[in-house]
């Protein structure tokens, strides 16, 4: 399947396709583009748009997009939904403070950017942070 989103990915925009790739969709490709092409691009090829404006698997009702697609998807793995609050923290300015890690993530994010412009190679690179992320937040979860 085709997932489409804005390009210059940032924490949500890395966090969903992981999440995309290791539970919903592992064959899943992603396209990059910018805001004002994601409706023509996403009828064009029929790919599903997440993190945009207006979009089902967006920001809503106080929810970041990989909040979305948990919700959407069903997953209720507790590493998942402890990795979510991160996320949640590191993608909505107003919530930074609300979890002790999402700055660290934040600023992760703002340096793999730096480190790799490109979209592909970005989420690539940054994989590996979220599959250490989930072990550590399924880690956390066990000893609640």
């Amino acid at each position: 399947m085709k997932w489409i989103t804005r390009s210059h990915v940032h924490v949500d925009r890395v966090a969903c396709p992981w999440l995309i790739t290791r539970f919903i969709d592992n064959e899943a490709e992603f396209l990059f583009v910018p805001a004002s092409q994601i409706e023509k691009v996403a009828k064009e090829t029929g790919a599903i748009p997440f993190d945009a404006p207006d979009v089902e698997l967006g920001h809503h009702e106080g929810r970041c997009s990989f909040e979305s697609l948990i919700l959407k998807y069903g997953l209720k793995e507790p590493g998942l939904l402890r990795l979510a609050k991160i996320v949640h923290a590191a993608d909505v300015s107003e919530d930074m403070d609300k979890d002790p890690i999402a700055r660290g993530l934040e600023a992760i994010a703002s340096g793999f950017s730096l480190r790799f412009p490109e979209d592909v190679e970005n989420l690539e690179h940054q994989f590996d942070v979220y599959d250490a992320l989930y072990a550590w937040c399924r880690l956390d979860v066990a000893k609640s």
